[in-house]
This record gives structure tokens, C-alpha cells and sequence, in this order.
């Protein structure tokens, strides 16, 4: 599955059922740039298990407002729409994939 690139408009439609990774980033931000190329290994290697959404927070204040990101990137796991972990900076695969399988 694509990555998906949510505006304010439809983020909660798109985080809405099923469990779904949500990446609050910007483009000028440099461990963004980094996390980037590891949402799209996961986003391949683990499509049936999980939707990967990216929100540019520059062009969608109100979304990442709601949730309270103060730093970027933050990941936000949801879990039918509701946030069942969080995770702030840039985080190895491992990682990423062990927090993603914990809810799985």
C-alpha cells in the first residue's frame, strides 16, 4: 500500500479504522528527511498489518494542533482513530516495527 498524504480535511477519515501510522513532519526538517525512506520500507514490507499516513504539519496546523505536536517528526499510531502510542524523532526500523507489532 501507498503511502497516503493527509491534508486537515481528511486525516480522520484516513485514521479512522484499522491501525494506521501517522507521521507529522515538514520538508525542511532534517530527521524527517531521514525517517522518510524507513516509513516507505515499512509501508511496503508491512501493508497488511498497517497504513502509513504523512501529514505535512506546515500546510495542516489544525491537525497536528489537536495532537499536540510540538516536535517533528512525531509518529502517531491510531488504532480505529484512537492514538495507542507515540513516538517523537527519528527511530530505526527495528523499532519502529516492534511498536507497530505490539498493536497489531
Amino acid at each position: 500500500m501507498a503511502i497516503v498524504n493527509a491534508t486537515d480535511a481528511n486525516f480522520a477519515t484516513e485514521t479512522g479504522s484499522g491501525l494506521v501510522l501517522a507521521d507529522f513532519w515538514a520538508p525542511w526538517c532534517g530527521p524527517c528527511k531521514m525517517i522518510g525512506p524507513v516509513l516507505e520500507e515499512l509501508s511496503e514490507e508491512m501493508d497488511n498489518k498497517v497504513k502509513i499516513v504523512k501529514l505535512n504539519v506546515d500546510d495542516n496546523q489544525e491537525t497536528a494542533s489537536k495532537f499536540g505536536v510540538m516536535s517533528i517528526p512525531t509518529l502517531l499510531l491510531f488504532k480505529d482513530g484512537e492514538v495507542v502510542d507515540q513516538v517523537v524523532g527519528f527511530q530505526p526500523k527495528e523499532a519502529l516495527e516492534a511498536r507497530i507489532n505490539q498493536h497489531a
